[in-house]
């Protein structure tokens, strides 16, 4: 049973894993920044993977895989880790890791039309109504009504009420971003990988990214404080537990999971995140739920999931 679903389950504890990470990097993002964030968590990732490589393959870093492996999954490093990580890390700081993972519930509809596009796949009406249902879901949580405007009498100045955004509008758009790279990097990672291990093609992708985050700090002069950033305790024990849960863990177990079953079956699982951040942003970020918002994630996901039934 265990091995027949190996995918779906690798996908189960992919959402867990990524549930965990979101939390700990927002926590570290705020207190240090997205850029250092993002840069000291790969390379958190490079050594735990490399060492988990040398205990079970017998090579620290991949040197074993093909050039047709290094190149798509180096592509998807950098398209998934420094475009779409860089985008999403920066919304976690903006509008939260609780609203950016539902809008990052976007990113099986979007792997599919990357999967269209790349590898010929074909939208049928129920992939359609299953995105119309994701996109409904979101835009429920992120959208509310602004009161009437009322002149000094207390009268409303128009008979209607306006729509507007609960969260920044740029928060919003850097989570989506984030989605676009995800879904755009899980379809080249399985197109990279092949039937290598999950794990040492993982460290292909964080070596991408470790090279490309460099090259930016290099451009915009930031070492100084990723220096600052390595010297708080406090944030390096969030990153600590977001590299291992994350890039190690989470983003390894993706691969394991698009392996052994569809790429849309496995998006659709990992993309219950949404649900699964609600108790623990209530419990560590104190944050109030509604329950429009409930609403709001549920229909989302439900989406989802009829995306790919």
């Amino acid at each position: 049973m265990f091995q027949t679903h190996l995918g779906e389950y690798a996908a189960l504890l992919t959402a867990v894993f990524w549930t965990i990470t979101a939390i700990a990097f927002e926590s570290a993002g705020r207190k240090v920044g997205s850029l250092s964030t993002n840069l000291i968590r790969l390379f958190m990732a490079f050594i735990f993977i490399g060492i988990y490589g040398q205990v079970t393959r017998g090579s620290f870093i991949p040197f074993d895989a093909s050039a047709h492996q290094w190149m798509w999954l180096s592509l998807s490093g950098f398209v998934g880790f420094v475009i779409g990580d860089l985008l999403l890390f920066e919304a976690y700081v903006v509008i939260g890791s609780r609203i950016s993972m539902l809008i990052m519930s976007l990113t099986p509809p979007i792997t599919a039309f990357f999967g269209w596009l790349l590898m010929d796949e074909v939208l049928t009406p129920q992939n359609m109504i299953g995105m119309f249902l994701t996109l409904l879901g979101i835009m429920i949580v992120v959208l509310d009504r602004k009161p009437k405007d009322k002149n000094f009498d207390g009268k409303s100045t128009n008979g209607k009420n306006k729509i507007k955004l609960s969260y920044p509008i740029i928060g919003i758009l850097l989570a989506f971003g984030g989605a676009v790279g995800q879904g755009a990097g899980l379809v080249l990672s399985k197109f990279g990988m092949q039937d290598f291990d999950p794990f040492a093609a993982t460290q292909i992708r964080v070596i991408t990214g470790l090279i490309g985050f460099a090259i930016l700090f290099i451009f915009m002069k930031r070492w100084k404080k990723v220096i600052a950033a390595v010297k708080n305790k406090n944030a390096m024990t969030r990153l600590s537990i977001g590299a291992f849960f994350g890039p190690f863990l989470g983003v390894s177990f993706s691969l394991l999971s698009v392996k052994h079953t569809t790429t849309g079956v496995a998006s659709t699982i990992m993309a219950i995140v949404p649900v699964l951040i609600i108790p623990p942003a209530v419990i560590f970020f104190k944050e109030k739920i509604t329950l429009k918002e409930i609403i709001g994630s549920l229909i989302a996901v439900g989406g989802v999931a009829m995306f790919f039934m």
